[in-house]
């Protein structure tokens, strides 16, 4: 239960003072019924009208987004375009944000959540969760750089804990890493002498990219896909 007037801010409708001058006019309508009491208690899983149009008063959402190239994976940021630009309004309204980070030029597939907690357990290095990536490289791939990445690799600044490298062709390579650091897949083909020209996200732990989904286009998950990612996080799905 919510208070009517938050409910409505929450949703990203317009401030308090906005939204209960749309109350006291008898704009909302709650479970079919209108309400002119801002401070009124209201089930926010009941169907919600404002000015006689639906408005979905869910505040609770799991997206699934193919991140084109050329965004940054951010809530918001005052330059440059962000993913956020892609969903509604209400979206970043009520919270619901990136899972880890896509490089601005990597594309694939991005989680967004409004589950903080569901967010911190995927990222957590102690879930040991899997992030798939197809890379083209600038070089031919080999078996060596196949032992290399499954040893571990030495970084700059950190080491990269084992990954699985499958060769798909000659130049291009599908690998599996348990962690998400900063242009780390980028760094690890870098170490082995080979410079990613493409990179693609195909998964994130047990979810993987639609095929049907369009670059650029989102939709919310599956009530499958999202009760797998909660056992992902050893979590209870809602």
């Amino acid at each position: 239960m919510m208070r009517l007037d938050r409910w409505l801010v929450t949703l990203g409708v317009g401030s308090r003072s906005q939204v209960q001058k749309l109350i006291r006019q008898g704009a909302v309508t709650v479970n079919g019924v209108p309400v002119t009491d801002p401070s009124a208690s209201c089930d926010t899983e009941a169907p919600l009208t404002l000015h006689r149009q639906p408005l979905d008063g869910r505040l609770t959402r799991h997206v699934m987004l193919h991140k084109p190239a050329g965004l940054l994976t951010a809530a918001r940021d005052k330059k440059q375009p962000t993913v956020m630009d892609l969903l509604p309004e209400a979206y970043a309204a009520i919270g619901c944000m990136p899972v880890g980070r896509l490089d601005k030029d990597t594309t694939g597939l991005l989680f967004l959540t409004t589950d903080g907690e569901l967010n911190h357990r995927l990222l957590s290095p102690t879930r040991h969760v899997d992030k798939t990536y197809l890379a083209h490289v600038d070089g031919e791939l080999t078996p060596a750089d196949v032992a290399a990445f499954v040893a571990g690799l030495r970084l700059s600044d950190f080491e990269a804990k084992p990954a699985l490298l499958e060769i798909v062709a000659p130049n291009e390579g599908r690998v599996t890493v348990q962690e998400g650091k900063f242009h780390q897949v980028k760094r690890m083909f870098s170490a082995v002498g080979k410079e990613v020209i493409q990179l693609h996200r195909e998964s994130f732990g047990s979810l993987r990219l639609d095929p049907a989904l369009p670059e650029g286009q989102w939709r919310e998950l599956t009530d499958d896909e999202l009760r797998a990612l909660y056992a992902d996080a050893q979590m209870e799905a809602p």
